[in-house]
């Protein structure tokens, strides 16, 4: 696999290349985004004209640590987006051999070969632990699979005993909040990411945190420079951590919508393998030919090279992304033509 080139969700420019005579606009359905962003406060001039303060930032990332629940002792340390904490990682953490729980997002897996380590897959969790750093996402993406934190305090007590690192990538947990392993933190040998993005559907933002033990945080934030996240960053992320009103109305929004498109997808033949409130994972035989029936009536979805009979569906945003989709995958049928967001 050429590493500089993995496959993303939420590349339109790939979709315009593969079918350059689908209609405009597109309807990204590629990525596990929620496609209902978080209404943009209003910002004061100076955001956009100082440099961020460190109260600024310091009060960011205490909010995120009430936010995601962080146990007693850990630190919270914000970055220009989980991928940058990713990419971090493996310059921070020395290590031969890297354990990735399978089939996940890529990135860990490049950026730690990137470092020089050799990394392996495996099927269980148990397996994580004859390694010098383990890798799993939870919820996983793209199949959704789940652990939950009381399977995981072994693995965790492990690496604490080891001095290696487990990494959780949380990047959709904001869907399964009850399940995150950031109250059971140990004070060292594993470190969480979250995503702020993903569920307020900022992803353009550019915004990420990494809880872990005060040495690992500490090292992060040394590495990450006097001002790691934008001052307009801070301050919408400040107010949307805070808006539990908001998370909570969204969240009952999204499971509304996700059980829709599950019967959508039902209706079309598709078998639902998986996936989280913000994204699913379908199976049909010929999953092939519908990426290509959807990309020709400009709908973008996830494919996978490794697992060709199945696509990975984000949700639809309005009514009218809604009736496209209901078009292509059961036309002639009475279609939903309003997302319960409107």
């Amino acid at each position: 696999m050429n590493e500089a080139a993995l496959a993303h969700g939420g590349s339109l420019d790939e979709a315009r290349r593969r079918f350059p005579d689908a209609p405009e606009p597109w309807i990204d359905l590629s990525t596990g985004i929620n496609p209902v962003a978080y209404p943009l406060p209003p910002l004061s001039s100076e955001v956009w004209t100082r440099l961020p303060q460190g109260s600024d930032l310091g009060e960011l990332e205490s909010l995120a640590a009430r936010a995601y629940g962080a146990a007693p002792g850990v630190a919270v340390v914000a970055a220009a987006g989980t991928q940058a904490l990713i990419q971090s990682l493996p310059r921070l953490v020395p290590a031969k051999r890297v354990g990735i729980l399978r089939t996940t997002y890529a990135e860990h897996a490049a950026t730690w070969r990137a470092s020089g380590a050799s990394v392996e897959t495996v099927d269980e969790p148990s397996a994580l632990a004859g390694f010098d750093v383990a890798v799993l996402v939870n919820p996983n993406n793209p199949d959704g699979r789940l652990i939950a934190p009381a399977d995981l305090n072994p693995l965790a007590r492990h690496f604490v005993a080891s001095g290696g690192l487990l990494v959780i990538d949380e990047a959709f947990m904001d869907v399964a909040s009850d399940q995150s392993f950031a109250p059971h933190l140990p004070a060292r040998g594993t470190a969480i990411l979250r995503s702020f993005g993903k569920i307020f559907g900022l992803a353009g933002l550019r915004l990420g945190f990494a809880l872990a033990g005060p040495e690992l945080a500490g090292t992060l934030r040394r590495l990450s420079g006097p001002w790691p996240v934008s001052g307009p960053a801070i301050r919408i992320g400040c107010q949307a951590l805070d808006d539990r009103h908001w998370l909570r109305r969204a969240t009952e929004r999204l499971a509304r919508d996700t059980a829709c498109l599950d019967n959508l997808l039902g209706r079309a033949g598709f078998e639902i393998r998986g996936g989280t409130m913000l994204f699913r994972l379908a199976a049909r035989a010929d999953a092939p030919d519908w990426f290509a029936r959807l990309g020709h009536a400009g709908i973008f979805v996830r494919r996978f090279e490794e697992r060709p009979d199945q696509l990975r569906f984000g949700l639809p945003g309005s009514g009218e992304a809604w009736q496209r989709l209901s078009d292509v995958l059961a036309p002639g049928e009475t279609k939903r033509t309003r997302s319960s967001a409107e």
